[in-house]
């Protein structure tokens, strides 16, 4: 556990020190002198005193703002390629998977179910990953609508019900960042100790996990994490904090004293994450709920059947047998 938490603190410390260091110098003044002055009499019905530097001095700032980085600017401009790629790493996906599931057909148990469970993870692991990924789903809908909806939902709209859509929406996106925050901590403090990569992780890729119905059915060595559920925790836990760093950055400019090159570059980073993320969560979600019978209750009640942990997870639950714990 103290190993993880110090790989995940050196993630996040990194994320915030890149963000700090990109928070360029804001344009100041420089401090006001006194000048000396020189006193006219203007005669007239009311007559008056002017006060006239002698030497008059034109302040100007300390620094400049820097030039706006029009790479940056770019990839922003983009909009047409952004709610492309933001829709496609959602509906896409999701097309992928379908297709591939009515080709390939899902992961059956080859010995059906024991009716014999087997705690798999505790109370508070199951309501701490739904407190990540509900608030996540969201946070995935609504950037939808505020990065892609003036193409795909704004043409079919009257301007009411678009107004209403988009305030909603960024309303929404603000709120659920928090618990998505602290779900996403918790999960990496909690559950990183058990994702670092072994040797026997390469078969499983080289075979895709066993899940390819075609040809001589395998299912390849994997611990309590498969290498597959490995892989998503840790583009989870990468840009994830990608997206939280960027996010709170955009949230609270004033905070991090950011310039607009670096708003922007959060922006853009902000994005791509995002779209990262959406796709691996589609995988995630299928292979949870579609392709591997018997595995939505893990996350559900927390158990799962024995024959579900011998086909799936053989080296944990050899290590259960073991230890006399089924």
């Amino acid at each position: 556990m103290s190993k993880a938490i110090r790989w995940f603190s050196l993630i996040v410390l990194s994320l915030f020190a890149s963000s700090y260091a990109l928070a360029d110098e804001v344009a100041t003044l420089q401090p006001q002198q006194w000048q000396t002055i020189e006193e006219h009499a203007i005669a007239g019905d009311i007559p008056e005193i002017r006060g006239m530097p002698t030497q008059p001095e034109l302040l100007m700032p300390a620094s400049v703002p820097e030039q706006a980085d029009e790479s940056i600017l770019a990839y922003l401009g983009a909009t047409d390629s952004i709610a492309f790629l933001l829709f496609a790493s959602l509906f896409g996906v999701t097309i992928v998977f379908i297709a591939f599931v009515i080709i390939n057909g899902v992961s059956k148990l080859d010995h059906g179910f024991s009716g014999k469970l087997i705690k798999r993870w505790s109370g508070l692991s199951v309501s701490v990953h739904w407190l990540g990924a509900i608030p996540c789903i969201l946070l995935m809908l609504t950037g939808l609508v505020l990065g892609g909806g003036r193409l795909y939902f704004e043409p079919g709209m009257n301007a009411g019900a678009w107004s209403a859509l988009a305030g909603l929406s960024s309303g929404l996106h603000e709120l659920m960042a928090w618990p998505f925050i602290l779900g996403y901590l918790l999960m990496i403090i909690m559950w990183a100790p058990k994702q670092f990569p072994a040797s026997y992780d390469l078969k499983w890729f080289a075979v895709l996990g066993g899940y390819i119905n075609m040809g001589k059915k395998q299912h390849p060595d994997a611990g309590f994490a498969n290498a597959g559920e490995k892989l998503w925790f840790w583009v989870f836990a990468i840009f994830g904090g990608v997206m939280v760093v960027s996010g709170l950055t955009m949230m609270f400019p004033a905070t991090f004293e950011v310039t607009k090159n670096t708003a922007n570059l959060m922006l853009l980073l902000h994005i791509g994450s995002t779209i990262i993320i959406s796709a691996f969560s589609v995988v995630h979600i299928f292979m949870a709920t579609v392709m591997s019978e018997g595995g939505m209750s893990n996350m559900t009640s927390g158990y799962c059947d024995e024959n579900w942990a011998k086909q799936h997870h053989n080296l944990w639950f050899n290590d259960l047998k073991k230890a006399g714990k089924v």
